[in-house]
């Protein structure tokens, strides 16, 4: 008995996807709602798992197609996989053929090849590393080239695999000459719509502040201890800024708006999108309603976004609406930036790396851990008085921290 297996409903709007990954390879055995393909959308990357039990069957579509909800992409047939169809393990074994042999220990084979992306598989060929040997930070264990890059780097007298006897050896390259062309993904190529619809559309404007940050880590050092045994996480910058923001939005409902239209639309909630890298690109999903929840809730709820980004596990929902961003570039090291608005909101505050700097305090002079604050604005909406009170809100929230407990 064959079983098709199609793409399901993305989420509203989304009609197609891009086939990013298989995790099953035809002749493999598969459980009910086992994974077997990753689907990339314009927001998140997508599992399709299997409907039935059984083996797998046909992959009807190639990584990299683009396909529409309800279309068949792979076929499930009865069975239990023990033994796979002639033509895939033909296949299979031209895949492996050129790969490291696993290990094995007590009996039971680790299959870890066939569960690697191409991009993955490549990269293991051309450092010449065993798979089994390195530890994947992945969904369900699975290699990311991030992994294979670091085994890499971590063993750099490694010898690079033989290239098969069967392949001519290609034209030497200039050296420092080489490029590589590889498709753009669906979320980079939305990134990129988006972003210069933003600067299309927009009348974008950025202010700069810079706050001193000695009240916010003094606090942190004498409750993060108490904070995390109590709480179960860490006390971050993050919950601070969070809450700084939802007090400057209230004081500033502009900032927290949009145009649609020919009209405003003023919102009476504050859904602060906090900027995540993930394995594809950078990511916003959403803190809801984060104007009620505690610096607890904020920074687990942070937490849980970070660690699903970095496993590709962001669905839909994470990411819809949000009236407000903070994008922090100063985990990478930024000192200035100047942050592109994510629409249809107005406005985006960006963080920076703290460093020891000389500032007047008192009329004396003093090193002050300080960071450089951004907030760009769309200027349709938001004046420049409007948007200059609100980071000088943030700046007076964040550098008394007792603002933010009596609403000041």
């Amino acid at each position: 008995m064959t079983t098709e297996v199609k793409v399901p409903t993305l989420g509203e709007s989304v009609t197609e996807a891009t086939i990013g990954e298989w995790l099953k390879q035809p002749g493999e055995a598969v459980a009910v709602d086992e994974p077997i393909a990753s689907l990339e959308t314009d927001k998140v990357a997508i599992e399709v798992p299997s409907p039935v039990a059984g083996v797998m069957g046909q992959q009807v579509v190639a990584v990299g197609d683009t396909v529409n909800v309800g279309a068949v992409i792979a076929t499930i047939e009865a069975g239990d996989g023990k033994t796979a169809a002639p033509a895939a393990a033909k296949a299979e074994a031209k895949a492996e053929a050129a790969a490291p042999a696993p290990a094995t220990s007590g009996g039971d084979s680790v299959d870890t090849v066939t569960t690697m992306s191409p991009a993955v598989r490549r990269l293991v060929l051309e450092h010449g590393l065993d798979p089994t040997k390195i530890k994947g930070t992945g969904k369900d264990g699975r290699l990311t080239k991030e992994d294979v890059l670091a085994a890499a780097n971590a063993a750099p007298d490694a010898s690079p695999a033989p290239a098969p006897a069967a392949v001519a050896p290609a034209p030497a390259a200039a050296p420092g000459r080489q490029e590589e062309r590889v498709k753009m993904t669906r979320l980079r190529q939305t990134i990129a719509k988006r972003l210069k619809a933003a600067q299309d559309t927009a009348a974008m404007l950025t202010t700069f502040n810079d706050v001193d940050m000695s009240a916010v880590i003094e606090a942190r050092a004498r409750y993060k201890d108490l904070f995390e045994k109590k709480h179960g996480v860490r006390l971050g910058f993050m919950g601070f800024f969070s809450k700084a923001a939802c007090l400057a939005l209230k004081d500033i409902p502009a900032v927290n708006g949009r145009i649609d239209g020919d009209e405003i639309v003023y919102n009476n909630y504050m859904d602060i999108s906090v900027a995540v890298s993930g394995p594809s690109g950078l990511v916003v999903p959403v803190i809801r309603n984060a104007e009620t929840l505690s610096f607890a809730e904020i920074e687990k709820t942070i937490g849980d976004f970070g660690k699903r980004a970095k496993d590709g596990t962001l669905t839909m929902d994470d990411m819809t609406g949000g009236t407000f961003t903070i994008s922090n570039g100063g985990v990478f090291g930024s000192l200035m930036s100047t942050p592109i608005i994510n629409p249809p909101q107005s406005a985006v505050l960006g963080l920076h790396r703290i460093e020891d700097r000389a500032v007047v305090v008192n009329g004396e002079v003093v090193v002050r851990p300080m960071m450089y604050l951004a907030l760009s604005y769309d200027h349709r909406l938001v004046d420049g008085r409007e948007a200059v009170t609100f980071l000088k809100t943030i700046k007076e929230a964040i550098e008394d921290p007792t603002r933010l407990l009596i609403d000041l």
